[in-house]
């Protein structure tokens, strides 16, 4: 199939996931009052758009995100502000808020974006993130329950013929047991030394709880249940950790265990899953990815490091839009027979669920420029709005949150970094 297929198919899902976020900003804010001037997809010079409702809804020439602006973000301030710095200068946070307030007319300033009660700028504001987590919910929901995950069944797929480290045979490499015992390819392991087994991780755990003596495997060939005598041997393999990564000792290399080894592999099967177990799955991979983001400044760290020392990355580490472009790429370019056409498609939609729980997480960062700095300042000022009015105090009045505009541009002036970064790592020294 080729790699262009799926990392075509990851930008049109990323596009429709950026639209749909600013639709969830777009929809909640039209329906308050707010006036909307613009709805685009993409970044750049427009190549089409159109007006309906005050709004104008287009496309830019780059297919990279995508905006809903919305109109008076910020309160214009107190007359009372400091509106210039100590050299005169007009600050950053007053040409927020001239800019802000130079999108409406004296007559569509009533349909600010700050004058909406701090109720419904959290409405608003939650509106894209929410957008993307019910995605990602939908998508799983999708795979999961429509298409099946692809697991390792108790059905035989392959039987090695010898005990090697290499992928081939050579001359004097001892047979495999599997082989040796009569196993083979389409046989369903029925019960391993008298323990009944149902899948694959049954038939792993029970090998791995035995040694090198016989035992009796019975197996179901052609609808009759035969029994086989099956003697593992044991082999020098790598360690492998709960994560799933291949263990290394201090100078790098890889760690091995004697264990029993058979040489068998399992046949693939799209299992379904009920509905229900749906909130479980949305809620492994939001946490999932919440701990990725809990540790990005030290993966960054050590990206950045890693382009310097040559080191690589670890394979449950942090990567870019390149990175996920290529892994999309892998999916559809892959030669195993195995993985068929509706476990490639379930897989992408799987990556693209990630990306969304990405995308509904680090909005919800309490920073500027994100959606979660602004539910913060809506936050605030109807919590302190509500203390004064339960304490029989004047209304404060609205948050000030142009004022912490300078912070704001740190913020996006740090994910930019941080997304070059990732750009070049995911190309000088890609994860996978």
């Amino acid at each position: 199939m080729g790699s262009l297929p799926g990392i075509l198919l990851l930008i049109v899902g990323l596009l429709v996931s950026v639209g749909l976020h600013e639709v969830g900003h777009l929809l909640p804010a039209k329906k308050f009052g707010v006036k909307v001037p613009q709805y685009f997809i993409g970044f750049g010079p427009t190549i089409w758009s159109t007006t309906k409702g005050g709004t104008e809804y287009g496309l830019k020439a780059l297919p990279l995100g995508g905006y809903v602006r919305l109109a008076g973000m910020v309160w214009p301030g107190a007359e009372s502000r400091k509106q210039v710095n100590r050299k005169g200068e007009v600050t950053i946070a007053e040409e927020t808020r001239r800019a802000s307030a130079a999108e409406l007319t004296l007559t569509e300033e009533p349909h600010a974006f700050w004058r909406l009660g701090a109720g419904k700028r959290l409405i608003v504001m939650f509106g894209g993130p929410v957008m993307n987590f019910l995605i990602a919910g939908v998508l799983l929901a999708v795979v999961f329950c429509g298409i099946g995950i692809l697991q390792p069944s108790n059905q035989i797929s392959t039987v090695s013929t010898c005990v090697t480290d290499s992928d081939r045979c050579e001359e004097g490499d001892p047979p495999a047991p599997g082989a040796q015992a009569g196993i083979m390819p389409e046989d369903v392991i029925v019960s391993w030394d008298g323990t009944p087994v149902s899948d694959w991780d049954d038939i792993q755990q029970t090998i791995a709880a035995g040694d090198a003596n016989p035992v009796n495997v019975v197996v179901e060939r052609d609808g009759t249940e035969k029994t086989l005598v099956v003697t593992p041997t044991l082999a020098e393999r790598p360690v492998v950790g709960e994560n799933g990564e291949v263990a290394t000792d201090a100078n790098g290399e890889v760690l091995t265990e004697q264990r029993p080894y058979v040489g068998i592999g399992p046949a693939y099967t799209h299992e379904r899953v009920s509905l229900t177990e749906i909130p479980g799955e949305l809620w492994d991979l939001t946490s999932g990815t919440a701990q990725v983001i809990a540790k990005l400044p030290g993966d960054l760290w050590n990206t950045a490091t890693g382009l310097i020392t040559g080191d690589d990355r670890a394979s449950s580490g942090v990567m870019g839009i390149v990175g996920a472009a290529d892994l999309a790429g892998n999916i559809t370019s892959s030669d195993q027979d195995a993985y068929g056409l509706s476990a490639r498609i379930g897989d992408l939609l799987l990556l693209i669920a990630s990306l969304n729980i990405s995308l509904f997480l680090f909005n919800l960062l309490p920073l500027l420029p994100l959606d979660g700095g602004h539910i913060v300042g809506a936050a605030y000022e109807g919590v302190r709005r509500r203390f004064a009015q339960l304490r029989g105090k004047p209304d404060p009045g609205p948050v000030d949150i142009a004022r912490l505009m300078p912070f704001g541009y740190i913020v996006a002036f740090a994910f930019i970094l941080m997304t070059v970064l990732l750009i070049v790592a995911d190309i000088v020294n890609p994860i996978f």
